[in-house]
C-alpha cells in the first residue's frame, strides 16, 4: 500500500503544468548602490491588475516607497511613483514594503528602523494619491527589526504580522483591519518562544484561507534549532492556535540564517509552505507528514495559482533564480543574477502568475517583473 506522502507526490506529478515565459522580463526601475531599488513585492487583484511596491534609499537616513502597476497583464508597467518617505526605511534581506489590495484600497506597509514603527499607506484612486500613513503597532518603536508581512482576505480584511520587541524579546505580533487599512486593531501576541526569542532576523509570512482563517509562518529558535512553525487564527486575529513545527527534519543552528520562507493557500483551502533548511529548499503541504525537497538554494517564495503551487528560489544569493513546481523533476532558470525573488498569483480565475526580483546583472540593480504562463 502506498504511503500518504508518496500518493501526495504522485498526485503532484500527474497534475504538473508546463512552464512558459510570456515575453522578456519587464524592467520597472534601476539605480546604482546605495540608492538602487530593492525588495519588490506584488499583489494581483481580482480584476487582474498587477500592483508592485518596492523601496529605495533616498538619503543617508531615509528611504522612499515606490508603486507601479500593470493594467495589461504584465506586458507593460506604469512609471513608478513615490508613495512616501520613511526615516530609516527597512530594506534588504526580505525587509522592505509589502503590498495588498482590499476592495478599492491599495495598501502598502513599511517599517522605519529609526522610529521602529510599522506604517500603512493606502490609495483609493488607483495609486494616483496616497493617504497619510497609519501606524499599525500600538507600542511605538516595537517593530524596529523591520521584518513583517501583509495579506488581504477574499472579503477585504487585512492582516499584518511582524517581529516585535516590546517585551524585550523577539516575538510574533499581529493586527487586523476591517476598513481597508484606515484603522488597525489592538495588537495581539501570535507567538512567544518558550526559549525567549523567535529567530530574530527571518521574516514572517501571513495569508488568509477562503474560510477567513489567518495563517502565519515564521522561523523559530527553540531547543537550539531554527525550524519553521505555523499557527492560525479562526476568530479574525483575536487568538491563535498552538504553534506547529513543519517538516520531519530539523536544523540545529546557533545563528540566524535570515531566510523566513513563504506560505500560500492551495485550491483545497489548505496551507502550503516553502522554506530553507541548511543548504536546501523544501515544500510542505498540509496533509503531508514530510517535506519535499525542491533542490539546493535559499530565499524561497510560494504562490498557489489556479494551476497549483509555484515556487521561486535562489541557487545562491546574487546568482541563479529558479522557478519550480513541487513534484517536477527540474526547475526553470529565470535569471542568472537575482536577489530576493517573489512570485504572486491572482486575477479573475487566479490564472495570472508574476515573478519579480532584484536583477543584479551589469553592475546596475534593477527591479524586473516576469509574467509566467502555465498550461496543462
Amino acid at each position: 500500500m502506498r504511503s500518504p506522502v508518496l500518493m501526495f507526490q504522485v498526485a503532484l506529478l500527474l497534475s504538473i503544468p508546463a512552464i512558459a515565459l510570456a515575453g522578456d522580463p519587464v524592467e520597472l526601475a534601476r539605480g546604482v548602490a546605495p540608492q538602487h531599488p530593492q525588495q519588490p513585492q506584488v499583489a494581483i487583484d481580482a480584476e487582474g491588475v498587477i500592483h508592485v511596491a518596492f523601496g529605495a534609499k533616498s538619503g543617508k537616513a531615509q528611504g522612499d516607497i515606490h508603486y507601479a502597476r500593470s493594467d495589461d497583464g504584465g506586458q507593460s508597467f506604469s512609471p513608478p511613483i513615490n508613495v512616501g518617505t520613511v526615516n530609516g526605511l527597512a530594506l534588504g534581506m526580505r525587509r522592505g514594503p509589502r503590498i495588498a489590495v482590499s476592495g478599492d484600497a491599495i495598501c502598502i506597509a513599511a517599517i522605519g528602523h529609526k522610529e521602529g514603527n510599522l506604517l500603512l499607506f493606502r490609495s483609493t484612486d488607483q495609486g494616483k494619491t496616497w493617504d497619510q500613513a497609519a501606524t499599525v503597532n500600538d507600542e511605538l518603536g516595537s517593530a524596529s527589526e523591520g521584518l513583517h508581512a501583509l495579506a488581504a482576505s477574499p472579503k477585504g480584511e487585512l492582516a499584518c504580522v511582524w517581529l516585535d520587541h516590546r517585551n524585550k524579546q523577539s516575538e510574533v505580533f499581529s493586527s487586523t483591519s476591517s476598513d481597508g487599512g484606515k484603522t488597525w486593531s489592538k495588537n495581539v501576541l501570535a507567538y512567544h518562544s518558550p526559549d525567549g526569542d523567535v529567530c530574530p532576523c527571518c521574516h514572517p509570512s501571513v495569508t488568509y484561507s477562503p474560510d477567513g482563517k489567518i495563517h502565519v509562518l515564521w522561523r523559530n529558535a527553540l531547543g537550539g534549532n531554527r525550524d519553521m512553525y505555523h499557527a492560525a487564527s479562526s476568530d479574525g486575529g483575536k487568538t491563535f492556535s498552538k504553534a506547529q513545527k513543519l517538516g520531519a527534519g530539523t536544523w540545529p543552528l546557533d545563528r540566524c540564517p535570515m531566510d523566513g520562507g513563504s506560505i500560500a493557500i492551495l485550491a483545497n483551502g489548505k496551507p502550503a509552505t516553502v522554506w530553507r533548511r541548511d543548504k536546501a529548499v523544501y515544500f510542505f503541504g498540509a496533509g503531508s507528514s514530510q517535506e519535499t525537497e525542491l533542490g539546493p538554494g535559499e530565499q524561497p517564495w510560494l504562490t498557489a495559482s489556479a494551476q497549483g503551487p509555484i515556487a521561486v528560489w535562489l541557487r545562491k544569493r546574487g546568482e541563479s533564480l529558479l522557478l519550480g513546481l513541487p513534484g517536477a523533476n527540474k526547475p526553470s532558470e529565470l535569471s542568472k543574477a537575482a536577489i530576493d525573488p517573489i512570485v504572486a498569483s491572482g486575477g479573475p480565475k487566479n490564472e495570472i502568475v508574476v515573478a519579480a526580483w532584484e536583477d543584479a546583472s551589469g553592475g546596475v540593480k534593477k527591479i524586473v517583473c516576469q509574467r509566467i504562463d502555465l498550461n496543462k
